[in-house]
């Protein structure tokens, strides 16, 4: 039987502007500084086509409980820009397409030698410009600020950007899907493990609940390289 190295993916199931992908941040940041582990990303399309809002005074009322609740479970910072700015525009758009068009610019365009910004790195600025920053993330000019203030030459990346709209979006929205029902994720964000101990062997599965975790991204760093561990052994 020919055998290969154990290897593990952690799967991570979002959206841009899910609050709670938002606070989940931390954990990401830790998970990909586990050597072994790759983390793949698939952003959900939550507020995305036919889903997408606008910002009204019910909206503000609805999400400022859980932004306080998120804020004091994690630490994650809400600035004012966002809570007494940005929720108080009313009309403003809540589409998750364009910030997923965004990733996906990122992780197709060529990018130079010594620029190393994946797309998980533009979601942590994109995630900050909506809560701290209160900027329109929905907003494709924005976008392009925020990608050139991550170091992306910003010609490269509204090329990138042009490429990915409209079904190169939906398919990635659509295979998210998938991966949420295929591990029976609830909503965002949902994580799962998957591994595969032998090449003769099929890859496993299995969902994980992080909420236990937020506010302690040290605990899940340890967690996860404790399981990889395990796996190895």
């Amino acid at each position: 039987m020919s055998t290969t190295q154990p290897t593990a993916t952690l799967h991570y199931i979002f959206d841009p502007l899910c609050g709670w992908c938002y606070a989940a941040a931390p954990l990401v940041d830790a998970a990909r500084q586990v050597p072994g582990l790759q983390l793949q990303w698939h952003a959900g399309g939550m507020l995305a086509g036919a889903q997408a809002k606008r910002i009204t005074a019910d909206w503000r009322a609805h999400v400022l409980p859980h932004d306080q609740r998120i804020h004091q479970l994690t630490g994650q910072p809400f600035g004012e820009a966002y809570t007494d700015g940005l929720l108080n525009q009313v009309g403003t758009p809540l589409d998750s397409g364009p910030p997923i068009t965004a990733l996906l610019a990122v992780q197709a365009m060529e990018q130079p030698a010594g620029t190393q910004v994946e797309a998980l790195d533009l979601l942590h600025r994109i995630q900050q410009a909506h809560y701290v920053q209160g900027r329109t993330i929905s907003d494709a000019d924005t976008l392009q600020q925020i990608a050139a203030e991550a170091g992306l030459d910003p010609q490269a990346f509204a090329v990138a950007y042009i490429s990915q709209l409209g079904d190169p979006t939906l398919a990635h929205i659509q295979d998210s899907r998938h991966w949420l029902q295929q591990v029976g994720g609830q909503g965002f964000p949902t994580w799962a493990l998957e591994w595969q101990t032998t090449a003769d062997t099929a890859p496993q599965l299995q969902a994980v609940d992080a909420s236990p975790f937020l506010g302690q991204a040290s605990a899940w760093q340890d967690g996860l390289q404790r399981w990889l561990a395990a796996l190895a052994a």
